[in-house]
């Protein structure tokens, strides 16, 4: 099978290319507008791969995309090309209403004309998976619940509110216009390739440094974590197993407070890393709590029941597992990570905006 793949030098859409190629025979058209988040250097053990090919493009250009599909004939789009950092989307919304949205429609249209000149063959099993996030469900801050796939919709920030518009548009395409679309929605990630704006390479690499290790607040923000090749297999299992029309959460069964993950980052570092820069003591001596972002939801937790009981999908890594790969993936890729901070990201606080 040959899938499109958008945002496929992105953080979760490298991953995904990644278990693609590594563990299937099928083909990987990746599509990727390379803006800040993009970097090739996460697929570069691919160059000359005779099942992935690497297209610049912009999602929001129409005639791009037309003949993107045209030329290559997928018989799936995997579309995860999105701004996705909500303190970027505090800056300056607008790129994430331009990406998210009227990019996630352009490809539904673009995807809609491709759809319907297949034959009855290839229609039957032509797949348009997109990929969202459970910010898009608001905060379960002072209740035990958990994210379900019909928990209504109360995004908090301009990025998740962009992303419940997006999530809407592929359903009323699948609704309106028959085209076979799955929604996934997912827990925050983490893992290896992950740009250093996020919260858990941002305390990995700034412990290394020696600066400051910022925490939000008090720290006492809940979010799910999911390693992003526990996230990477499952997407895949939907976009070949799903079944049309449905939504699938994706969590990783590891609830934890931020102070606690960075508590246990400056822990690992401790036993991997124990000459420390700057003379420090100890690691969790940088822990610095600073001002919280503008609207920061408390808690996400999702119930992955679903895609377990219909797909049987469960992730492999617990948090312990995961995070300790994850730093020592760190420690032996200084060129990927050094390459970012010496250009498009230098770890500045961002999404300070009110």
């Amino acid at each position: 099978m040959k899938i499109l793949v958008t945002g496929g030098a992105g953080f979760i859409g490298s991953a995904v290319v990644r278990h693609i190629l590594n563990h299937t025979q099928d083909s990987v058209i990746v599509v990727d507008k390379l803006t800040y988040a993009g970097n090739l250097d996460s697929l570069a053990m691919f160059e000359g791969h005779d099942r992935y090919e690497f297209i610049k493009a912009d999602i929001c250009d129409r005639k791009q995309i037309d003949d993107i599909l045209t030329t290559y004939q997928p018989k799936a789009i995997m579309h995860l090309a999105a701004e996705s950092h909500v303190d970027r989307s505090i800056d300056g919304p607008s790129a994430f209403i331009e990406t998210n949205i009227i990019g996630t429609y352009t490809l539904l249209e673009a995807a809609r004309l491709y759809f319907n000149h297949l034959n009855e063959q290839d229609k039957a099993s032509f797949r348009f998976h997109h990929i969202s996030t459970d910010e898009v469900y608001g905060d379960l801050h002072g209740t035990d619940d958990l994210f379900t796939e019909t928990t209504p919709y109360a995004p908090s920030s301009p990025y998740s509110a962009s992303k419940a518009s997006s999530d809407h548009l592929v359903r009323a395409w699948q609704r309106t216009y028959g085209l076979p679309t799955i929604v996934t929605n997912c827990s925050n990630n983490y893992g290896p390739y992950h740009f250093p704006e996020k919260l858990i390479p941002l305390i990995i690499l700034n412990a290394l440094e020696g600066k400051p290790l910022p925490v939000y607040g008090d720290g006492g923000q809940i979010r799910d974590w999911l390693y992003v090749e526990d996230h990477a297999a499952a997407l895949y299992t939907v976009v070949t197993r799903g079944v049309i029309g449905e939504t699938y959460n994706i969590g990783g069964h590891n609830e934890r407070k931020n102070i606690d993950v960075v508590r246990v980052i400056c822990s690992l570092l401790e036993e991997l890393v124990p000459n420390k820069p700057n003379n420090i003591a100890r690691y969790e001596d940088l822990i610095t709590f600073v001002k919280d972002r503008p609207g920061h939801d408390m808690r996400y937790a999702i119930d992955a029941s679903k895609i377990e009981r219909d797909l049987g999908w469960v992730p492999a890594e617990t948090f312990e597992s995961g995070i300790r790969k994850t730093v020592q993936w760190y420690l032996t890729n200084q060129t990927w990570w050094q390459r970012v901070r010496n250009g498009s990201y230098a770890g500045e606080r961002l999404g300070v905006s009110s």
